[in-house]
């Protein structure tokens, strides 16, 4: 497990490129096989991702937790951005296909992953962050039927924003929130752009009560989203590719355009879960 610390915006407004990558930019989180995990100070969250082969992956704690298992006081929510797979969750196993996404509360001693086919395997992307109270463990899917175990996305968590002539048309999926997937702190979910729109998050925001996380995918090769991140009147930004991920402190700006249409996975933690609690902050004030 990668640990990284927290910084502070005084420090950060003298960083260079590089050293702002390493402290913000996740580069990448999918080996064959293998389990990686960022450990950030900031809120405590972890940022992971679990891409299974040819193996079962279990989920452990490792050292720097120092607890029995991953949640014995954690929560956790996933979202699969690759093939079909499955999580075996305390003898339990979900199935879960592209962008199904799965709440696990604390408590969940047991977690492995899995592909169906090796040629397209799951790609799990993960989320964890501290937790008091345990919350039912559920599958998540943006749309379909619902059933025993399984939340399907409501219509009103599936929010459209923005418009072509101002390039920021987009979906809001709303996976993990109050009133749909109850959680401790985690609020997690997704924002599709529409062909020829490339801003995100724009006009911009802080929300000093909780930090992010954001992962960018489907991008080809040669796309690229520059993120832009820092005090409001500090900006700097990160060239992010495909299937990487920024941490955002709660000081910082969270805002990209794209070379091209992207999507990308939101994950908040941090004092509340209200999620139109943001400092919004107008275009003309950005320097």
């Amino acid at each position: 497990m990668e640990l990284r610390t927290a910084s502070s915006p005084k420090d950060v407004k003298h960083y260079t490129t590089q050293r702002l990558r390493e402290e913000f930019l996740i580069p990448r989180l999918f080996f064959a096989d293998e389990v990686k995990l960022v450990y950030s100070h900031i809120d405590r969250i972890i940022t992971g991702g679990v891409m299974p082969v040819k193996e079962v992956i279990g989920l452990k704690a490792g050292e720097e937790l120092r607890t029995e298992y991953f949640l014995d006081r954690r929560e956790m929510g996933v979202i699969n951005i690759g093939g079909e797979g499955t999580i075996l969750a305390d003898g339990r196993e979900y199935t879960l296909g592209y962008k199904d996404g799965m709440y696990l509360g604390m408590g969940v001693r047991e977690i492995s992953f899995a592909s169906k086919d090796p040629e397209n395997p799951a790609k799990f992307y993960l989320n964890s962050a501290p937790a008091h109270t345990s919350c039912p463990t559920v599958l998540i899917r943006p749309e379909g039927q619902p059933e025993d175990g399984v939340v399907i996305v409501k219509e009103e968590n599936k929010v459209e924003l923005g418009c072509l002539e101002d390039s920021n048309h987009r979906t809001i999926c709303k996976y993990i929130l109050p009133g749909q997937v109850e959680s401790c702190q985690l609020v997690m979910g997704m924002t599709s752009l529409e062909p020829g729109s490339v801003w995100n998050t724009m006009p911009c925001h802080t929300h000093d009560r909780r930090m992010e996380v954001y992962l960018y995918f489907e991008m080809p090769e040669d796309a690229f989203v520059m993120h832009y991140m820092g005090e409001p009147d500090e900006t700097k930004h990160l060239v992010i590719r495909n299937e990487q991920a920024v941490i955002s402190p709660s000081w910082s700006i969270h805002s990209g355009s794209g070379s091209r249409n992207y999507t990308f996975i939101w994950g908040m933690v941090g004092e509340n879960q209200d999620f139109d609690d943001m400092d919004g902050v107008a275009n003309r004030d950005l320097m």
